[in-house]
């Protein structure tokens, strides 16, 4: 995990005001654009109500987290590879009990994820939607902020209250936005501009637009399946707006200084900071 003696791993949570707006399934079509581009990719599942990571890449996961907390197995053997170049931790309950594990069972997964002999590039966090106190401290150890918002205003009203929370209760102020289900990229801005706009009235943080995917029938056909747009339907809209995103993360280090990389993540989420 660490290269040259550095941790270089970057950590991107993609979260959400509200349910529905297709996190997960940006998540792991932008996990497996990122793989065939020869990135390492980790994805932590940290959805508690829809923990499904899995079945979008056609595995099932018998252990998780929670496993590991009760020290019935080791972390590396929980991580299941479910694509090339794409691993996943089955999060499941477990991620919540983080928060909660006492001074040694911190120190046993931290002395863990420092043992880990892969060498990830990115790591993809993909929370549950709201505010609830879970969802928040899984954003605020990452480096990134993916907020993903659709056209439809309460998601926009619910991302904000997302942005509020996170910047009054964590001082974050650096966020990404993604807008996904929209016409075109006019509509994309649009939208940005609206959440962006309000935010610099009543809040004291940056929001930087990271990319849109549009309304596709090829991707909601993929999502009933179960599948990965970027898989099955290579030229779809959808899939080149993926690619495209996956490019601009590639191209972006700017937030890789802000927090540090995986050590820091699982640092900040065990209370070991």
């Amino acid at each position: 995990m660490f290269k040259n003696g550095f941790d270089t791993t970057r950590t991107i949570s993609v979260t959400s005001g509200k349910g529905g707006v297709g996190k997960t399934s940006l998540v792991c079509n932008l996990a497996f654009e990122l793989a065939a581009a020869g990135k390492k990719v980790l994805i932590l599942d940290g959805d508690l109500g829809m923990a499904n990571v899995d079945i979008f890449f056609n595995a099932r996961s018998r252990l998780n987290i929670s496993h590991v907390l009760e020290n019935h197995c080791q972390l590396e053997d929980i991580i299941m590879e479910v694509a090339p170049n794409v691993h996943l931790i089955p999060g499941g309950s477990g991620v919540y009990g983080l928060s909660r594990l006492e001074p040694m069972q911190k120190h046993l997964l931290l002395d863990q994820v420092s043992r880990l002999n892969k060498n990830f590039d990115y790591m993809l966090v993909d929370t549950a939607p709201g505010i609830d106190d879970n969802v928040l401290y899984l954003n605020a150890a990452a480096q990134e902020i993916m907020v993903v918002v659709t056209p439809d205003p309460s998601s926009l009203t619910d991302a904000y209250a997302l942005i509020k929370v996170l910047n009054q209760r964590y001082r974050e102020n650096r966020f990404s936005i993604v807008a996904n289900m929209v016409r075109d990229e006019q509509e994309a801005r649009m939208v940005f501009k609206k959440l962006s706009d309000v935010a610099a009235r009543f809040l004291c943080v940056g929001l930087d637009y990271r990319g849109f995917i549009p309304s596709d029938l090829n991707l909601r056909q993929s999502n009933r399946n179960q599948e990965l747009v970027v898989r099955t339907t290579r030229s779809a809209p959808a899939s080149v707006a993926i690619r495209g995103l996956a490019e601009n993360l590639k191209g972006s280090e700017r937030f890789t200084e802000m927090k540090g990389g995986l050590q820091f993540f699982w640092n900040q989420l065990s209370g070991v900071a």
